[in-house]
């Protein structure tokens, strides 16, 4: 019998107790730069990127269930100085940022000296895989099998695997929008969950020029039949207001909560420090809290789906024998 026992405490460790997720997502690298400079992003520093992790970390990780963070300016950082909180989920990313190849068949890939291997030396709680993946696209086989490759090195190592697909459009220069993100997101759900991992961290399945929430409300729930894990929303930098109302759909669908980055802790990247950690520690705060609360109210837990993690028996006598990831 295979058991997954470190995966199982892993996702657990990233989890409420009820079994939900409010998860502070800070994974950002050529993303933050944006962020913290947009007029002249080349210009910020490798430790002003650090610092700016260690102060949002060290405000909300501890409201969080969890955190997750990259290997390049964050998860070491953050772990080393004590800004992550010792006894709180980390999720690392195990992705090179952006992507390789054209816009209309883009490729993922594993950072460079990177592995699962070393996220669970590092002592991470679980790793995440950002794979941009379109259905149609010529290179969704090669996709598909990174997604399977890195979810049979985290059963070697007993440790979770939360899978973000990112989609995009065939057609270079525009962007997936109404119903053919709709189609796409829900699609490449029960095109990837069934190919391993644990959580799937999922776009909401449309864009901001579809606000009816009776399509919402019917697109969350065909991505949640779709999915053969649990899955949980993430924020995609819009404003909170509105994510929260997307997080509140998502999780009345059957989502078990939320990673959240931008929409969070976007507005103090611009700050002078003290400002920032003001605004961090006060609306920062109030934002991620209110966040947790929803879907705490709302959200299914994630052992209710049956899993790799759920269905096996409990370990009997003898159990460490046999064991393996």
């Amino acid at each position: 019998m295979t058991y997954a026992l470190g995966a199982l405490r892993g996702i657990s460790a990233c989890a409420s107790e009820r079994g939900t997720f409010a998860v502070l997502a800070l994974d950002h690298r050529q993303n933050l730069r944006k962020e913290l400079r947009p007029d002249d992003p080349a210009s910020v520093s490798y430790d002003e990127m650090v610092e700016f992790k260690r102060a949002v970390v060290r405000a909300l990780a501890p409201v969080a269930t969890g955190t997750l963070l990259d290997p390049e300016i964050g998860a070491a950082q953050c772990v080393f100085d004590g800004s992550m909180p010792a006894r709180a989920g980390l999720i690392v990313a195990i992705e090179a940022t952006g992507y390789v190849g054209p816009s209309t068949a883009r490729i993922s890939r594993v950072l460079d000296g990177w592995s699962v291997e070393k996220a669970k030396r590092m002592g991470a709680s679980a790793v995440k895989l950002l794979v941009y993946y379109h259905p149609a696209a010529p290179n969704a086989p090669g996709q598909e099998q990174l997604v399977a490759d890195i979810a049979a090195a985290c059963r070697a190592a007993d440790l979770a695997l939360f899978v973000e697909p990112l989609s995009y459009s065939l057609v270079d220069g525009e962007k997936l929008s109404g119903e053919a993100r709709r189609e796409v997101v829900i699609e490449t759900a029960s095109r990837l969950t069934p190919l391993g991992g644990d959580v799937l961290k999922a776009e909401f399945p449309y864009d901001r020029s579809v606000r009816d929430p009776v399509r919402w409300a019917e697109a969350c729930a065909a991505l949640d039949a779709a999915s053969v894990l649990p899955w949980v929303l993430l924020s995609g930098g819009v404003d909170d207001a509105t994510f929260e109302a997307q997080v509140e759909a998502a999780c009345r669908a059957g989502a078990s909560g939320v990673l959240v980055g931008r929409s969070v802790w976007a507005d103090a990247a611009t700050m002078e420090p003290r400002a920032r950690d003001d605004f961090l520690a006060t609306t920062g705060r109030e934002r991620l809290r209110r966040l947790a609360d929803v879907v705490d109210d709302l959200g299914r837990p994630w052992h209710e789906r049956a899993s790799r993690l759920t269905t096996a028996p409990a370990p009997g006598d003898g159990w460490y024998r046999g064991y393996r990831a």
